[in-house]
């Protein structure tokens, strides 16, 4: 048996990715990765759909509720531990399924991206927010401009992590993000991997999900849940501050706009990262898009297991479902 492929679960916000990847864990005897940056963050539980505590009990998960609102992580140190989980999950003779929309991760495990031989740089990562905190992300976008000038034309300059992260990976290799990325293509991937990403052809049909998953958040607490880490600082980090599903209520906190105004910013918010999240997904060839629209949960998960099936082979000889 060869300890090395993987399954993962991808799709925009509200598809139905945890859903799915919850029952396929369970019928093939495994354990799921979580591969959702803000999940990492203990506390910040309605707001990032966390699994709850009776579909923890079903299926074992990892990469949940690893990190204080305040503590930093790179996709170095979330690769790092990935690894570390997949060879965990095989020792106990089950197989891997990671599930999440945080595209980054998903690329960097599917390409089984490089970071061997390259420092992480805490102090610098700090120094780079605190520059941003101070000057603002414009300022370190232009920081960026002048040493790999396309990746900033890639790279927003709202998104001041991955600004970041670009001028992280030129400090500690010399290389622009773009040429290290480039050359990480061309090693071999150390997982054979199988990705599946639940799509929906009718825009409408999902962003009609995405605002009921708001309204159900609501009407499970989100915003007492805020509250408290509002009170814990939240909105004083860089990185767990900016999660969608928080940072929208900001402004009702501080009395700048209503509840209701709010909760309308949240939900548009929310159909934009979707599309951004499909639009990311589209990009990689090798991923199997499953179109979910007039299709049933059962219909969704019959033609998963189906890839699953056939991708495990042999080693479903040794799983525990048989």
């Amino acid at each position: 048996m060869t300890y090395t492929k993987i399954a993962l679960v991808t799709g925009p916000t509200a598809s139905g990715k945890s859903a799915l990847a919850l029952r396929l864990a369970e019928y093939f005897s495994g354990e799921i990765i979580s591969c959702d940056s803000m999940q990492l963050y203990r506390g910040m539980d309605i707001g990032t759909a966390k699994p709850d505590a009776f579909e923890l009990g079903r299926v074992k998960h990892h990469m949940i509720d690893v990190l204080g609102i305040n503590d930093s992580f790179s996709v170095v140190d979330y690769v790092k531990a990935a690894e570390l989980c997949i060879s965990n999950i095989y020792s106990r003779g089950k197989l891997p399924f990671f599930c999440g929309g945080t595209g980054l991760y998903v690329d960097s495990i599917m390409n089984s991206t490089e970071f061997g031989d390259m420092e992480n740089l805490p102090d610098y990562r700090e120094e780079l927010k605190s520059v941003a905190a101070e000057k603002g992300g414009e300022f370190l976008h232009e920081m960026l401009e002048k040493v790999d000038p396309e990746a900033a034309e890639k790279i927003d300059a709202r998104n001041v992590k991955r600004v970041i992260r670009a001028l992280e990976v030129y400090k500690a290799t010399g290389m622009t993000i773009t040429e290290w990325q480039r050359r990480s293509k061309l090693l071999p991937p150390k997982f054979d991997s199988l990705c599946m990403t639940i799509e929906y052809e009718d825009r409408e049909v999902l962003y009609n999900r995405i605002n009921r998953r708001v309204d159900k958040m609501l009407e499970m607490g989100l915003l007492d849940e805020v509250k408290t880490l509002y009170e814990k600082g939240l909105f004083n980090t860089q990185t767990a501050g900016q999660a969608i599903g928080y940072k929208e209520f900001l402004p009702y906190l501080e009395g700048a706009a209503s509840l209701d105004e709010c909760v309308e910013r949240l939900k548009a918010e929310s159909r934009h990262y979707a599309k951004r999240q499909m639009t990311w997904f589209r990009r990689n060839d090798k991923i199997h898009r499953i179109i979910a629209d007039g299709k049933t949960e059962d219909d969704i998960f019959e033609e998963a297991k189906a890839l699953c099936d056939d991708f495990f082979k042999p080693e479903l000889i040794w799983s525990v479902k048989y």
